[in-house]
């Protein structure tokens, strides 16, 4: 029996290439995205259609529409999200409030639309897409590193209380991706806020930090990223977390195989931002 994958976030990057490996490799998918556009051309299985994960009508209303169109929905991917960057004192508390609707708030709320359906038929599969900021602290990014911090938690506890029920619970872990939109956007939010000047050093000095972990990313693309969920939703194991791309393995390694000193001052040397 043919499989089906519900997506969020398909507009692109890990959505958009993950919905299209799954229809590469025969599954049903429901590819939603906020504003609907084309999806992987023309596949007879793939079901473009609207959610926005902040409109609890949009995620019915595609829950629904994909189950009628396709019987029954085995995996859904919680792919939305985007990242604020900037210091907390310059970031309004609406744009804090924005980070965890769309990063946390969203995903529960297609958890807690999908799950009477998984739970009638004793079997379904989450894949909730974290991030290496869901594993690690780094300067400028503190409220992305909460919302991805609290999808982990959340996952890992959820995938508890759902096992007795046939339903599975995944993490993907993905780093930099530098043809993804998710930078654009980030950018865009850094641009809104309001940093009191105290912060000026800080803020050069946290720059040189991610331009030296851009230098250090490798190649990997958004087809590297779904090649993981794909893996995630088809391997029939029981693994929580996957690590999806190689330029954070380094340092979620450090983070969860050293003792909390040795951690702690490896990040301090490395991440603490240097006065110009």
């Amino acid at each position: 029996m043919t499989k089906t994958v519900l997506i969020t976030g398909c507009s692109s990057g890990f959505g958009a290439a993950a919905a299209c490996l799954f229809a590469d490799n025969g599954w049903n998918v429901v590819a939603t995205m906020r504003t609907p556009v084309a999806a992987c051309g023309d596949y007879p299985n793939v079901l473009v259609t609207k959610l926005d994960v902040q409109n609890r009508d949009s995620i019915t209303s595609a829950v629904s529409e994909g189950i009628k169109r396709f019987g029954q929905i085995d995996v859904v991917v919680n792919n939305a999200g985007y990242g604020l960057f900037g210091v907390f004192e310059g970031t309004s508390r609406e744009k804090v409030q924005e980070q965890f609707d769309v990063n946390v708030f969203g995903m529960m709320d297609v958890i807690r639309e999908t799950l009477p359906h998984f739970r009638a038929n004793r079997s379904g599969l989450y894949i909730n897409v974290s991030s290496g900021a869901g594993v690690f602290g780094l300067p400028m990014i503190s409220l992305y590193n909460a919302s991805k911090f609290a999808l982990e938690g959340f996952s890992e506890s959820l995938s508890y209380e759902l096992a007795s029920l046939g339903i599975g619970v995944k993490i993907v872990e993905p780093g930099g991706v530098l043809e993804t939109k998710f930078g654009q956007r980030s950018g865009q939010e850094f641009s809104s806020t309001t940093t009191p000047p105290d912060y000026e050093l800080f803020i050069t000095g946290a720059a040189a930090v991610f331009d030296e972990l851009r230098q250090a990313r490798g190649l990997a693309t958004s087809e590297d990223v779904a090649k993981v969920i794909f893996e995630a939703a088809t391997d029939g194991t029981n693994q929580l977390r996957y690590v999806a791309t190689e330029d954070i393995k380094p340092l979620i390694d450090k983070r969860r195989e050293s003792s909390e000193a040795e951690y702690m001052a490896f990040m301090r040397e490395r991440m603490t931002p240097k006065p110009a």
